[in-house]
């Protein structure tokens, strides 16, 4: 074993996912590269590392570290490489100089403890200095946390996850419990978690265990979709994972039905398991939905025929049969819910049900799961409309450490009637959040396509809520005149009934260009993006032309095309920063989109010169990166064309390039041009409805490319991934009882 102490004079190489590294360090008697698992390393780190010698072929002799540690850096050059390297946020080059040549060899033991001593130097006000303060003081402690860490073979990048969550307790929880992680730790699977308790010496069969692995194993099931498991299946799926007893399971479950973590719930054929916030959730909104949809709401005192009659005639514009039953529905009923594909009227529908409502002195809240589809009903209305989040308040209430909604059972929301747009995209999680705060009276109106897909999150919530039977529901099916003739509207309808679209019809909005190989599919959208679009109509090839595709991985999918359309859309050059975080290159002029919920990240709009201020930006939100600054560590995008947002370089976790997306992010969004890839992918990802609803995101052009065999098994492939959801039973189910209340008082 060789042992060896230098300072890093350079980075070759960083993976940031898994902390590899590729280092030169200068010893007191030599450069020495050194290889291996080096989490956080910066240029002027003094390590003491350990490892054997091994000769490359290539790169000649190098130290393959085993372990290592970290040492205060002591000469002059050392701490000022070390606190110019990027690690502190707001210390680039320029200010690490001139703390070294204020402090010397002192300048770390400023840092740490008297760090009011930064603001003698000019540029560091008081508050600079206890940012910089807290940032190096947090460092040191993430350090230790990810060496405790890198023992078991935790990446660099779950680290700090874990150090966020739990921070200087970090590793004493690990210690109690780690299985904890899997709950607690997006990303963490059960399997690595189970490696750590091993290492640990806890028993396999041990009942935190066994309890851990039906926990994940049910959050598992919900990640696709589903709201429980039949008990047997549980159980089989439980045993793969955990090479235990069956009885050790069943065991378990009792224990943890008997704490209330799980729901064991007989049914007619098996036992059905339900994650314990799932079932509450399922049982809440069953419950608040026939409250809703049974309670008496105010008449409105109007003519709705002579109302109907006079919109048709200021606006020149006829009603079809089913829209006009809407409209009335929406005034007799406390639920109702609207259903159509495009072109059949939803939005001239809900707009006539809007202004019937103002004119009747009726206060109206819009709402929909997601920033985009929000925005687009905001245009669409001419009224402002929220996410479901902001509606609900979501934030940190008081002294809360968890963030939660503030309008609930016991603040609920104060209007009369409440539209919810997008519902196809709504889980049971948020359609209960939303449930609790609207009392009884005020009139519900769910609205969206129940042929798109389903959520994202658990449930099958509006497809249950309409086949329960217990709501009124209008589903229009006239396609309008104007809208007959875009071939987007014609095809979407085709195919969503399994019938083949109609291609390249002249002069219209709807083509295919056949390919028969994936690199000819690749370089056919690339040109398509960079050139034929862009000539075509004079399509702005980062803001009009988005690129849909069913998958992330594979030469067709989210990443490669990513990385293909940023090159030529977007190429290296010296004049555009750059910053790489994992496998992704940020650069100046990027498109991005959001891929998490940040309710409190702040925002700023400056519209001539008067400042507009607020907070959140969310899941599906695009923006484009007009600036990185090393020096203070911080991304600036620009959402939404005015809307400016800075992102630490910690917080790049929250973002992806977005030349290319999935078709399930792109639910709730429209974009003049889609440009769809098709081909070869796994059966549950070439279905009907995946190409139905990535067709219908466009407005006004759709181009599908590659082969033509893989677009018609996909209309051909009409299978619905079963979810396990109670919630259409358990509508039913309250309903009856609710009947059966009423008549037997």
């Amino acid at each position: 074993m060789v042992s060896l102490q230098g300072t890093v004079e350079e980075i070759i190489f960083k993976n940031e996912a898994n902390g590899y590294a590729v280092a030169v360090i200068e010893t007191d008697d030599d450069i020495v590269t050194i290889v291996g698992c080096i989490p956080i390393i910066n240029i002027g780190d003094t390590l003491e590392v350990q490892g054997q010698w091994d000769y490359h072929s290539k790169f000649g002799q190098q130290l393959k570290v085993q372990s290592y540690t970290k040492v205060v850096p002591s000469t002059l050059n050392g701490i000022e490489k070390y606190l110019s390297s990027g690690l502190i946020p707001g210390i680039g080059p320029k200010m690490a100089k001139k703390i070294v040549e204020k402090f010397g060899k002192e300048s770390l033991d400023i840092l740490q403890y008297n760090p009011k001593k930064l603001t003698e130097i000019r540029g560091i006000g008081s508050k600079k200095a206890e940012q910089i303060a807290e940032v190096f003081a947090e460092q040191r402690n993430l350090r230790d946390v990810i060496i405790f860490l890198q023992k078991y073979e935790i990446s660099t990048g779950y680290a700090v996850k874990i150090y966020k969550k739990y921070g200087d307790e970090a590793v004493s929880v690990i210690k109690e419990n780690p299985y904890r992680l899997t709950e607690t730790i997006h990303g963490i699977g059960f399997k690595l978690a189970d490696k750590i308790a091993i290492n640990m010496g806890i028993d396999s069969n041990s009942i935190y265990r066994v309890s851990a692995g039906i926990k994940y194993t049910l959050i598992n099931y919900s990640s696709s979709g589903h709201t429980y498991v039949p008990k047997q299946e549980l159980i089989d799926k439980t045993f793969q994972l955990l090479g235990v007893d069956e009885e050790l399971i069943d065991e378990a479950l009792t224990s943890l039905a008997l704490k209330q973590e799980i729901k064991l719930e007989m049914s007619v054929d098996d036992i059905k398991v339900y994650y314990m916030p799932f079932y509450t959730a399922e049982a809440n909104v069953s419950k608040k939905l026939v409250e809703l949809s049974r309670a008496k709401v105010e008449e409105i005192d109007t003519d709705i025929e002579k109302e109907i009659s006079a919109m048709e005639e200021e606006d020149n514009f006829y009603f079809a049969q089913k829209q006009k039953e809407a409209i009335k529905q929406a005034l007799k009923n406390g639920v109702m819910v609207l259903t159509g594909g495009p072109g059949t009227g939803k939005t001239t529908t809900i707009n006539s049900i809007i202004k019937i409502f103002e004119k009747n002195k009726k206060t109206i809240s819009l709402g929909a799961p997601t920033g985009r589809a929000a925005k687009r009903m905001t245009e669409a209305s001419n009224r402002e409309a929220k996410t479901i989040h902001r509606l609900l308040e979501y934030g940190y209430i008081d002294d809360e450490i968890a963030m939660s909604f503030a309008k609930n059972d016991e603040d609920p929301l104060k209007s009369d009637v409440i539209i919810i747009d997008e519902v196809s995209m709504v889980d049971i999680l948020l359609m209960n959040n939303l449930l609790k705060a609207i009392v009884a009276g005020t009139r519900l109106i769910l609205v969206g396509d129940v042929d798109q897909l389903p959520s994202v999150g658990p449930g099958n919530v509006l497809r249950d809520i309409i086949n329960s039977d217990i709501v009124k529901v209008v589903k229009l099916d006239e396609i309008f005149r104007q809208a007959r003739e875009s071939m987007i509207v014609v095809n979407a309808h085709r195919i969503n009934k399994g019938e083949k679209p109609y291609l390249n019809v002249k002069d219209k909005d709807f083509f295919f260009m056949s390919r028969e190989a994936n690199n000819q599919i690749v370089d056919t959208v690339i040109e398509l993006c960079t050139k034929r679009l862009p000539k075509y109509n004079g399509y702005d090839a980062l803001k009009d032309i988005q690129v849909l595709t069913s998958m992330k991985k594979g030469d067709v999918g989210v990443n490669a095309l990513n990385s293909k359309l940023q090159a030529a859309l977007n190429a290296y050059s010296k004049d555009k920063p750059e910053k790489k975080y994992g496998d992704i290159i940020f650069r100046a002029g990027d498109k991005v989109m959001q891929i998490k919920n940040n309710y409190k990240i702040k925002w700023k709009i400056n519209n001539y010169g008067k400042v507009v201020e607020g907070e959140g930006i969310y899941n599906g939100d695009f923006g484009y990166i007009t600036d990185i600054d090393e020096e203070k560590s911080v991304i600036t995008i620009l959402f939404d064309e005015n809307k400016q947002v800075k992102y630490k370089f910690g917080q790049l976790d929250e973002l992806k390039l977005a030349y290319a997306t999935t078709i399930h992010k792109s639910q709730g969004s429209e974009f003049p041009v889609v440009v769809i890839p098709i081909s070869w992918g796994p059966p549950m990802l070439l279905t009907r409805n995946l190409l139905y609803t990535a067709i219908t995101r466009s407005k006004e052009l759709v181009v599908l490319v590659g082969m033509k065999r893989y677009m018609d098994l996909m209309i051909e492939n009409n299978r619905i991934t079963k979810r396990y959801s109670g919630l259409k039973d358990r509508l039913k189910m309250f309903f009856d009882m609710f009947m059966n209340d009423n008549i037997s008082e």
